[in-house]
């Protein structure tokens, strides 16, 4: 009777014991099938759910611009003085809302697609109209200096006088964002000189591309990561590293995000392959989300940190690349003086932006983050900030030029795209995926902590039994 009782008290223990160990054998296996589920649905292949995200975007996308609007017109034309600001907006539009095009299948797990550019004005998001006017830069006087040196400026300064050019001018929201015709440049006597300027022209009815990135089918750690852009490997207009093109778009990464991870991705806005650390963790929509943000760093000068060597191509106004926080994007921009920053000289050097008056920096309203689901590195909500600005230089041939004390980096204008997953697809997210994933973990644990009850139970349970015959 004892036997079978103290058997039977075994018995259950090592029931617990096999129930411990095989909650933990299946960590492995939970990890196998969870693995095996992502790459059923974050692969980039027609019937997934990373498919139809990639496809077309799971949610709207916006890009507010605000205008740097100059308040002392008269100061800067007639004494050359330091621009005082007014930021106007937001003037808001509605973008990415078309389907990739051209997407086609190539060879070694890729497949290739054109992104095409379209802009749709949303009045009720905005804090006026596309007619509103502003005081900004002449963007076509101030890009002269960079285009043409010497003497021949002074003949060029003929067709500035004539047109009545000045380093300022009034112009809408809409001319200034997507194109309007100079009158300077209209008056060339160049065939090949477009008359026609703009920050972002021309922009509705181009596209982007052609990308080709891997699907994840072959390998599943380089899901959406680019393998070519408009068929290279290299944008040609950088040295060393820095003309590679690394990482995702950063509308998705590749699955199983770590904390210690950084996170690379390329932007064609900036002309670059810029990347994120991790931040913080945030709860969107019932979603648990990694926070990667772009860095101080991202942006610092070469004294500070040496792998952004090849970002200086500017020597005078980065001071002998001894200046943070804007970028030369010229060699992209068919040479006109085109800086990149984040917005307000965000992280930029003190005297960059105290050549300007009205900018104010502020990390938490204009720095750049993407809050990614780490199992499937699903982009679920992001704002991507940047601030466009021209370089002005002084001329003596230029009229509108010769005023100008020294060169500086005007601001013209900075910009927020941002999205946040719909409800819809939210609720998608959740019970296709999250919702198999956390069924498995709860499998697991309670397979471990009820096995090691029972476990403990019964090994106790015999042990006082023993002692109480053993008496």
């Amino acid at each position: 009777m004892g036997c079978n009782r103290n058997c039977g008290l075994i018995t259950g223990a090592v029931i617990g014991a096999v129930l411990a160990i095989f909650g933990g054998i299946l960590i492995p296996v939970g990890d196998n099938l969870i693995g095996k589920a992502v790459q059923k649905e974050a692969v980039i292949v027609n019937g997934t759910a990373a498919f139809q995200n990639w496809l077309v975007p799971g949610s709207s996308v916006y890009r507010e611009f605000w205008i740097f609007h100059v308040i002392n017109p008269s100061e800067v034309i007639d004494e050359g003085a330091q621009p005082k600001f007014e930021q106007r907006g937001p003037y808001t539009y509605r973008v990415r809302y078309l389907p990739k095009e051209n997407v086609t299948e190539g060879e070694n797990g890729t497949i290739s697609y054109m992104l095409p550019n379209a802009a749709y004005f949303e009045p009720d998001m905005s804090m006026g109209t596309e007619d509103d006017v502003m005081t900004v830069l002449n963007l076509a006087v101030a890009a002269v200096p960079a285009l043409y040196q010497g003497g021949i400026q002074a003949v060029i300064n003929i067709w500035i006088k004539s047109s009545k050019s000045a380093i300022l001018q009034n112009r809408t929201v809409k001319e200034i964002l997507w194109g309007y015709k100079d009158p300077f440049l209209n008056s060339l006597p160049i065939s090949s000189v477009s008359p026609m300027v703009g920050v972002f022209y021309p922009y509705n009815g181009t596209s982007d591309g052609p990308y080709t990135v891997y699907t994840g089918t072959e390998d599943i750690s380089q899901t959406a990561i680019i393998e070519s852009y408009k068929n290279k490997r290299t944008l040609s207009y950088w040295e060393g590293h820095c003309d590679m093109v690394n990482g995702t778009d950063g509308a998705s990464f590749p699955p199983f995000v770590k904390k210690n991870q950084v996170l690379r991705f390329f932007s064609s806005d900036i002309c670059r392959s810029i990347y994120g650390v991790f931040h913080s963790k945030q709860v969107v929509k019932g979603i648990t989300l990694y926070r990667f943000v772009v860095p101080r760093e991202a942006f610092a000068s070469p004294t500070e940190v040496g792998d952004n060597y090849c970002f200086c191509t500017d020597k005078i106004i980065s001071e002998n690349c001894t200046l943070a926080g804007v970028l030369d994007i010229s060699a992209c921009k068919a040479k006109r003086p085109v800086y990149i920053s984040l917005p307000h000289f965000l992280h930029a050097s003190e005297s960059i932006l105290h050549n300007v008056e009205g900018l104010s920096p502020n990390e938490k309203e204009h720095e750049t983050y993407l809050d990614i689901e780490p199992v499937t590195g699903f982009t679920l909500r992001f704002a991507k900030r940047l601030q466009v600005n021209l370089l002005v230089q002084p001329s003596k041939f230029l009229d509108p030029l010769k005023k100008v004390k020294k060169a500086y980096v005007f601001p013209l204008l900075w910009l927020n795209e941002s999205a946040v997953i719909g409800d819809e697809k939210a609720e998608m997210f959740r019970t296709k995926i999250s919702a198999r994933l956390e069924l498995l973990n709860v499998l697991q644990m309670a397979l471990m902590i009820g096995g090691s009850v029972l476990f403990l139970a019964f090994m106790g349970s015999f042990f006082i039994c023993r002692s109480k015959k053993l008496k």
